[in-house]
Formats: structure tokens, C-alpha cells, sequence
């Protein structure tokens, strides 16, 4: 049973495969080369087993090649990730007007119930978006993660509960996955202490507005 089943899975490899192969190529040649040759000096390196849940083919380069960006560089999104979250929206980010559309078509944007000038509810629409299932489930494994979409975690659920944090994080991670295809835009690591810094800014923005509306001079301290 378990050969029949390994080998049904590795026909549908090969089916996906040939589907991802007849996409057209969006990649700049220069940086698919430059891709390749990593990918050697990586395989030279180290010869790793296939895990669990991988593909047996490079899901990853052909990824690049179709949308020309390495969305698998951004924190908790692997190959397979991508995969479905490319699937399901297609290449053509043209179809909607910005990042805010695009979030709020996955079902990722805070709801605007209002009645009578008065807010209601602040609830997400109900949504069965594979591509938001997939981006909710790679927010969640970011909470320990040292990066800076880990810090925001954390300090959202902290703020807010763990299912808010989660759909605060996919909503941002959906945003940065339209502006990279869409742009073309590679996405770089800032870090941990970029976030702190760019929050401890912000937060001392806010206090010296609050500050000066009440007629007070914020004064900073020595250490």
C-alpha cells in the first residue's frame, strides 16, 4: 500500500511538473543563471534526501523562471507554499488596483461594518481562499522566528490574541507577495532590531503629537 501510494504521488509530480513547465518565462535570463549556478554549488555542498512533503522535481527554479521572483526568500514560505498561493491568484496582479484590494479580495482585511456612524465589528469577511489558508498557516509557524515578520507576530498577539495576530501577519504577507510579483521586487531580510527600531520610532512619533496637542514638550532622558 505504501508503494502503491509513493508512486501515485510521484505521478502527480510529474503531471505538476509539466503543468509548470508550459508557464511562460517572466525571469530576467541573467538572474536565472546567476540562480543556477547557486543551485549547483549548493548541491555540490550537500547531497540531501528529498523530505516528507517535497516535490521530486526543483519546484523552486521553476517558480523563478515563471514569475521572476523568488518568493520562497520570504520567511515561512517554502516552494509548495508558493506553489499554491501562485496557483490560486495567477501571475496577473493587474487585476487588482493595489495591495490593499488584492488582501482584501483573500478575505485578510479588517471588516467596516458601521450603522450609524458607529463602528460594529472589526471581523474578517468569511472566505474558503485556498491562497489565505495558505498564507494564515505560514504566519502561524513565524511566532519563535528571529526575523522581523516574527517580532510583529508576537507583539500582535500580545496586543490582540493569537487568531488576529496570524490574519494581521497574512495580510501582510499577502501585500509583499503582490508588490513582488507584480514589481518585481526581491525581498530582503531586515531583521529583528530593524523592526524594534522602526516601532520604538513610530511609537515616539506618536507620543510627541499626543504631547504637543496638550500643550507638553517631550525631554528626553539620559541612560
Amino acid at each position: 500500500m505504501f508503494d502503491y501510494y509513493t508512486k501515485k504521488i510521484e505521478e502527480c509530480d510529474l503531471q505538476i511538473e509539466a503543468a509548470a513547465k508550459k508557464l511562460e518565462d517572466n525571469c530576467d535570463p541573467k538572474k536565472l543563471s546567476e540562480f543556477e549556478k547557486a543551485k549547483v554549488k549548493r548541491k555540490r555542498k550537500t547531497n540531501k534526501k528529498l523530505k516528507k512533503h517535497e516535490y521530486c522535481f526543483d519546484l523552486r527554479s521553476e517558480l523563478i523562471r515563471s514569475t521572476g521572483v523568488d518568493l520562497t526568500k520570504i520567511p515561512s514560505i517554502g516552494a509548495s507554499t508558493a506553489l499554491v498561493i501562485v496557483s490560486e491568484i495567477g501571475l496577473d496582479m493587474s487585476r487588482w488596483r493595489n495591495s490593499k484590494y488584492f488582501a482584501s479580495w483573500l478575505g485578510l482585511c479588517p471588516g467596516n461594518k458601521v450603522s450609524g456612524g458607529k463602528r460594529l465589528s472589526g471581523k474578517t469577511k468569511p472566505c474558503a481562499n485556498r491562497a489565505a489558508i495558505a498564507l494564515r498557516m505560514a504566519a502561524n509557524t513565524l511566532y519563535n522566528s528571529q526575523c522581523a515578520f516574527g517580532a510583529f507576530l508576537r507583539r500582535m498577539k500580545a496586543r490582540l490574541g493569537s487568531p488576529k495576530a496570524i490574519t494581521a501577519l497574512a495580510h501582510k504577507l499577502a501585500k509583499l507577495i503582490y508588490i513582488m510579483l507584480k514589481y518585481g521586487h526581491e525581498y530582503i531580510e531586515k531583521g529583528v532590531e530593524f523592526y524594534e527600531q522602526m516601532y520604538r520610532k513610530r511609537k515616539e512619533a506618536s507620543l510627541r503629537k499626543k504631547a504637543k496637542e496638550l500643550g507638553y514638550v517631550l525631554v528626553p532622558q539620559a541612560a
